[in-house]
């Protein structure tokens, strides 16, 4: 039963897995984002109040 043998699976699997770790966190690292990240403005924005007589 060849399914039992586990040599060339097992290889398949670690080649896989080398080739998976090497070639996506690369791929993962060089995405360029399209919206610059700025900083937030520690103030509050001024609001006014609106002072209208409800009737």
């Amino acid at each position: 039963m060849p399914q039992l043998n586990p040599a060339p699976w097992f290889a398949i699997l670690v080649f896989s897995w080398l080739v998976l770790l090497t070639v996506v966190p690369q791929k993962v690292l060089n995405h360029s984002f399209t919206n610059e990240i700025t900083t937030v403005s520690t103030k509050a924005p001024k609001s006014n109040n609106w002072n209208w007589p409800w009737h």
